[in-house]
């Protein structure tokens, strides 16, 4: 049983625009307990929409999927080429001092212990990822963060490697920072990129839940 469609941000002919709600897969899991995702949700109302990136199960936010094939190899490029714009707003542990920075740590998935990823700078890829402070709170900093690069848990294992996990994260913080919030503090606020038949610049937002 399909469940309930998320949030359209946007839709055309070409693409459409969700907000994806924390707790649900961007695609199918392993085994059938695991088949509702946002991409089954969106096809079944918009026959023919495919994905074309993904966000983390935990992770919510703005998400674009293309209802043609031509759309999905046009926007996958932009994917691939590093030309779409991302920004990520999420709360981490600790207090930053400096108002701005960058983490350029290369990282691999851990065979050892899947699903995680782990930084490896002899085997690891390239991640990169800026990052601005926007609040100091007690104990905790209301961030900024803007991945140059696409890796799988890029956002969640550099601020971990940088001493600061988000709030929420079951795979990455400790569990006191685990048990600061009831979900993982990480929201994909907005999305920019160049329409597949247009070649129009379009910036997407989502307001942030927490």
């Amino acid at each position: 049983m399909v469940g309930r469609l998320p949030q359209i941000l946007y839709r055309d002919t070409r693409v459409l625009v969700l907000d994806k709600p924390h707790g649900l897969l961007s695609v199918p899991g392993i085994g059938p307990e695991k088949a509702d995702c946002a991409a089954a949700r969106v096809a079944a109302a918009y026959p023919g929409a495919r994905i074309v990136h993904r966000l983390d199960r935990d992770t919510s936010g703005v998400m674009v999927m293309a209802r043609d094939a031509e759309a999905h190899r046009h926007l996958s490029i932009q994917f691939q080429d590093r030309r779409v714009r991302k920004a990520y707003l999420a709360v981490v542990s600790g207090r930053l001092e400096d108002d701005t920075g960058i983490v350029d740590l290369p990282i691999r998935k851990d065979l050892d212990d899947p699903p995680r990823h782990i930084v490896d700078r002899e085997r690891g890829r390239p991640s990169k990822t800026e990052w601005r402070v926007l609040e100091r709170l007690d104990g905790r900093t209301r961030v900024e963060l803007l991945p140059l690069t696409g890796r799988s848990h890029q956002l969640r294992l550099h601020m971990k490697a940088v001493d600061h996990p988000i709030l929420g994260d079951d795979l990455y913080a400790p569990p006191d920072v685990l048990a600061m919030a009831d979900r993982l503090l990480l929201h994909a606020a907005s999305l920019s990129f160049a329409h597949p038949e247009t070649a129009a610049w379009m910036t997407f937002e989502a307001e942030c839940p927490f």
